[in-house]
C-alpha cells in the first residue's frame, strides 16, 4: 500500500485489510514522504504486528514505493491496495481459494467504483481471462484486485514509469504467465478522487502510449493499433455497457 498525503482515507483502507476473513496476511504501507498526518494515522494501527510501515527517505512515486513493498514482502502471494481504496471482507479468502483450486498464478476480480465521499457508483465487470495481446488493447485489471503467486516465477516488479505503473506490471507478469484469470465477484471499491492522477484523460492517453512502447515493446504501428482499440473500448464501455459486456467480457 503506497501512501502519500491520504490522511482522510488511509484509516478506512487499512481497516478493510484488518477485517479480512483470511487472517494470514501482512500489510506493508510505504509512505512516500507525506507532508500531512498520514504516517501518524498508520502508526495508530501498529498495535497489529501484521502491519509494517516503511518511510521513504525521498519521494519515489507509486512504482518505486510499491517495489519497496514487494522487496520486503515475505508472503507467497503479492496483492495490491491503494491507500484510498477498499477491499471487501472476504476478498483474500475468496480470491486465494479461486487461485488454489484452479492452480492459477495471476488473478483479478470485478470491483465497484465509488465517489470521493465513499458513495458506490457501479460495478466493473471483467473478462474470464486476459493474455498479453488482449491486455495491450485495454487494461481490464483493477490494481486493487490483482494477486500473483511468487512461487511460480518469483517476484516481478513494477516498471518505473510515472503513471500507468499497474498496467505496466500486468504486462510484465503476462510475459511469464500465459493468462490472468478473472473472478467476476465484486471484491473491492475503487475511489474516484477529484483531481487524482488517473482522472487526466490526456495523461491517460500519453502514458498508455509510453507503456505500450516501452513495456509492451510495440512498434509504432502496433502501438497505434492497440491505442485505437483502447479508445474504442473506452467509448463503447461508456456508451453501451451491454454491448461492451457481450463483445469483450468473454
Amino acid at each position: 500500500m503506497p501512501a502519500y498525503n491520504v490522511t482522510q482515507f488511509i484509516a478506512e483502507s487499512i481497516t478493510s485489510v484488518i477485517k479480512q476473513t483470511f487472517l494470514d496476511w501482512e500489510l506493508i504501507v510505504i509512505d512516500d514522504c507525506s507532508t500531512d498526518d498520514t504516517v501518524k494515522k498508520v502508526k495508530e494501527f501498529q498495535y497489529d504486528a501484521r502491519i509494517i510501515l516503511l518511510e521513504n527517505q525521498c519521494n519515489m512515486g507509486g512504482a518505486g514505493s510499491r517495489n519497496e513493498g514487494i522487496k520486503l514482502a515475505k508472503g507467497r502471494y503479492i496483492a495490491f491496495l491503494d491507500s484510498d481504496d477498499l477491499w471487501e471482507n472476504d476478498k483474500l479468502e475468496l480470491q486465494l481459494t479461486f487461485m488454489e483450486q484452479n492452480n492459477y498464478g495471476f488473478t483479478f476480480t470485478s470491483y465497484s467504483t465509488m465517489t470521493e465521499d465513499g458513495d458506490k457508483k457501479g460495478q466493473i465487470e471483467i473478462p474470464q481471462k486476459v493474455n498479453f495481446s488482449k491486455l495491450l488493447k485495454h487494461n481490464y485489471i483493477g490494481c486493487l484486485t490483482a494477486i500473483y503467486d511468487t512461487s511460480i516465477f518469483g517476484k516481478i516488479y513494477m516498471p518505473l514509469v510515472r503513471k500507468r505503473q499497474d498496467f505496466a506490471l500486468w504486462l510484465e507478469l503476462l510475459k511469464s504467465f500465459d493468462y490472468a484469470y478473472g473472478l467476476n465477484v465484486n471484491l473491492g471499491s475503487y475511489r474516484i478522487r477529484t483531481g487524482s492522477l488517473s482522472k487526466s484523460k490526456s495523461d491517460a492517453f500519453k502514458f498508455y502510449w509510453i507503456v505500450l512502447r516501452d513495456v509492451g515493446k510495440c512498434s509504432i504501428i502496433t502501438a497505434s493499433y492497440n491505442i485505437t482499440c483502447y479508445l474504442l473500448i473506452v467509448f463503447l464501455k461508456k456508451k453501451n455497457v451491454s454491448l461492451y459486456n457481450k463483445l469483450l467480457l468473454r
